[in-house]
């Protein structure tokens, strides 16, 4: 049975409880988890409370050396770590491969560059006085992740996090913990010293309450949905903890006449169904100007006829079940307010499974025409493959119904026109643009939201930023 990771070992739940992991593509038991709760985050905060100060003054070499084995330690498991990503969440094995587990080692390779880097600035003052500033870590970061990409998410809180010299608690989904829990076991062979990174597996109003709630967390990272986010928001005002919040998303996909039509029309479809839909950024209102709307259409509709669900493991399956049976029965729920609200399903709904996965929960790609803004399909995150295809009439238009939803998380223009790219770029509210393309992620990227999907950054120097705090040092010269 998988433990929780505290100190560098596997305990068992201090209640003794446990609840069980299923597999999304058979509905069958996959493992059983040690239930955290209060007393568990407790002796995992102490743990890194206790870390904290000997990784901080750890030289920054060494901690640069130390995460820099960590990724290469990732990639010697590639495949085992690949494959419980898969069994865990439903994910197509082809994806694990070659996105999940590559991104995760390279999240720790450009972060290990980091940690010689952090630099402070001398400033200007009046009088005899040199001043200057340092960057120094926060202490203990608690870490909250989804299940849709728990092992490259835990990758992006944590690696930063621990380049910076903080030490992390993490809170896996409990929907998928199993690749989390590997990731702590192989970071403590690469050499990561024990409390850098402990791992709570549990329920999120145990467990993650508590995490919000603990005194000696200095700052909450959580991913999720935007109700969750707000009610941590207001549980960490308690202790006044920073809190950093990457939350949902119902993403515009603009697609203008004088575009490259098929090639845009082609990437919508991964852009709405890549991950099951089961993607914060998935392009999941497809606007298109009115002439090409009927030509992008039967592209797109016959490209998600094609992408038949099937069992995760195969390599040639393009898309599995959904993570679990109450997120099924919420995907279908989303898909019958479609058809009740008027919109015209082109495609997909409730789907069997084939290759001996007919008990899975399985959703095939949707495709919904005749949708106009104010239906609940085009305006609240679905996180599944249902795809809106919404005509606009032009710049105008397109600008109006993109930024009409409460969130702002990542936005895609396709058009040969630049200064017409450039210029919706600026006017849409959502904290990536992709222009000619989509879905495009670095470590050394930003990424984060406007509105409702949150604030704070992950990847790149900006997140930096958000797991240190500025010290100031005035130095009397006379």
């Amino acid at each position: 049975m998988p433990d929780l990771w505290i100190d560098n070992a596997p305990r068992a739940a201090a209640s003794g409880a446990t609840f069980t992991t299923p597999n999304p593509a058979t509905g069958e038991v996959l493992a059983e988890l040690a239930r955290g709760d209060r007393a568990d985050v407790d002796l995992a905060v102490a743990s890194a409370r206790r870390a904290f100060p000997p990784w901080a003054r750890t030289d920054p070499n060494e901690r640069q050396r130390i995460l820099w084995k960590c990724g290469e330690a990732i990639l010697a498991n590639l495949e085992a770590l690949a494959r419980l990503e898969t069994l865990d969440t439903g994910k197509p094995i082809t994806n694990a491969r070659t996105i999940d587990v590559p991104r995760t080692a390279d999240t720790f390779f450009y972060f290990a560059g980091w940690a010689t880097k952090l630099t402070g600035e001398t400033i200007p003052v009046r009088g005899p006085f040199l001043t200057y500033t340092v960057r120094e870590p926060l202490g203990v970061i608690a870490a909250i992740i989804p299940w849709n990409f728990p092992l490259l998410l835990a990758a992006r809180k944590i690696a930063p996090a621990l380049a910076a010299g903080n030490t992390v608690v993490l809170k896996p989904p409990e929907e998928a913990s199993l690749s989390c829990l590997e990731l702590a076991r192989i970071l403590a062979e690469a050499g990561l010293p024990p409390g850098c990174l402990n791992v709570v597996t549990g329920h999120g109003e145990e467990a993650g309450a508590a995490l919000v709630a603990h005194p000696d967390v200095a700052k909450i990272s959580f991913t999720g949905g935007t109700d969750t986010g707000r009610l941590i928001m207001r549980n960490a005002a308690a202790t006044l903890k920073r809190v950093s919040l990457e939350l949902g998303g119902k993403s515009p996909n603009i697609v203008f006449q004088d575009a490259d039509v098929k090639s845009a029309a082609k990437n919508a479809i991964g852009a709405a169904f890549y991950n099951q839909g089961e993607l914060c950024t998935a392009g999941t209102r497809l606007l298109v100007q009115r002439s090409i709307h009927d030509e992008v259409l039967d592209i797109v509709v016959s490209g998600a006829r094609a992408m038949v669900p099937g069992d995760p493991l195969d390599p040639a399956t393009t898309m599995g079940p959904l993570v679990s049976e109450v997120h099924h029965r919420r995907v279908l729920g989303y898909i019958a307010q479609g058809d009740a609200e008027g919109a015209r399903r082109e495609v997909g709904g409730r789907h069997a499974g084939s290759n001996g996965c007919d008990q899975g929960w399985f959703v095939a790609p949707t495709v919904y025409s005749g949708v106009t803004p104010e239906m609940t399909i085009a305006r609240e995150e679905i996180f599944g493959p249902v795809l809106s295809v919404i005509p606009f009439d032009d710049v105008e238009d397109a600008a109006r119904i993109a930024n009409a939803s409460e969130f702002g998380l990542a936005a895609g223009i396709w058009t040969r026109d630049i200064t017409r790219a450039h210029s919706l770029a600026a006017r849409l509210q959502a904290g990536t643009v992709w222009i000619n393309t989509y879905n495009r992620f670095d470590a050394a990227s930003p990424y984060g939201g406007m509105k409702q999907s949150g604030f704070g950054r992950e990847n790149g120097r900006a997140v930096l930023d958000e797991v240190t705090q500025v010290k100031t040092v005035w130095v009397a010269t006379s």
